[in-house]
Parts: C-alpha cells; structure tokens; sequence
C-alpha cells in the first residue's frame, strides 16, 4: 500500500464548503461512536501487536490509542473555550513529543479507552445541546493562523476519529489480525 494511503487511509480531511443539519448530526453520530468501535478493534490486541506502527517511520497502534484520548481531550477543552470566551486563542501541544511520554509508549491502552468513553459522552451530550449561534462560536489556532467555527471543528473531529479508527482496521487487515 503507497504510503499516503497509509498515511490518510480515508483520504485527508476537507472542510465542506457548507455544513448542513444532516452533516452535523452525522459528524456528532461519528464522534459519539468512535470510543465503541476504537475498543471494538483494539482491545482484542496484544502488546506485540499494540506495539506495532500503522506505517513505516509512525506512531504505534498504542500510542495512536493514547494521542486520541490527548486529542479529544483537547478537543473538548477547545469548545467550552470557544463557547465561553470570545474567540479565544487555544493552546497548542505537541502531539508527536506527547506519544513519546511514558504514559503513551508503555502503559495499557484501557485508561486511554475508558478516558475516551467518558469525554465522548458528555462532547457528544454537549454537541447535541448547541444552537444555529453557538455553532458559529469560533476560536484561534495560533498553529494554523486560523480561525475555527464550532461547526468547521466538528466536522474536523469526526474526521480525526474515523481516520484513526482506519488506522488501526488496516494494519490488522495487513496483518492478518482481524
């Protein structure tokens, strides 16, 4: 398999030149579900196979586990920002030195599952509770020079979990795991 597709298995994100009701109920449907299917296709791995990286010169199937709890508890923290502040600029992290922490290289991934569980119910109880207004709440990515909508960053988050979710779908389908 060419490594971009290794790279981005579901092809790399596009922001939707227009976001419809539909789409974010779909986006919310994705998000709300990731925590179940990643534990679906994860939890029945060893460590050698945990220990194994999606494509050549990546993370780990554990430390993808790991970066996705750091993310979508970022993530969250993003919105209730941008839903209490004007336009607030967000803080970065460094994602690539966060998966090479102990706590992300070594360790089982159930907390990471069960962080996930728990963040993902009350980011898809909070999704579900926004107006036309609060969609349109926007904060600063300093990184990108950007400014993100809610409703451009959900999109963007379903993304990330169905992304990460083909991650690991394909190297145990490479590998014969599935």
């Amino acid at each position: 398999m060419p490594l971009e597709d290794l790279k981005y298995p579901i092809g790399k994100f596009k922001m939707p030149s227009q976001i419809t009701t539909r789409d974010l109920q779909a986006y919310i449907s994705s998000i709300a579900l990731f925590p179940k299917h990643l534990q679906k296709v994860s939890l029945s791995l060893n460590d050698s196979q945990l220990d194994t990286p999606y494509r050549p010169d990546g993370c780990t199937i554990r430390q993808l586990v790991n970066h996705c709890a750091d993310s979508h508890m970022n993530a969250l923290i993003r919105f209730k920002l941008a839903l209490t502040e004007d336009t607030p600029t967000i803080k970065p992290y460094k994602e690539a030195k966060w998966a090479e922490l102990a706590d992300s290289t070594t360790i089982s991934i159930l907390p990471a599952l069960k962080m996930l569980e728990g963040i993902h119910e009350r980011w898809e109880y909070l999704l579900k509770s926004l107006n036309d207004t609060d969609l349109k709440r926007t904060y600063m990515h300093p990184e990108h020079n950007k400014i993100f909508t809610i409703e451009e960053t959900i999109a963007l988050y379903a993304w990330h979990c169905n992304h990460h979710l083909a991650h690991v779908t394909n190297v145990k389908k490479t590998n014969g795991w599935s």
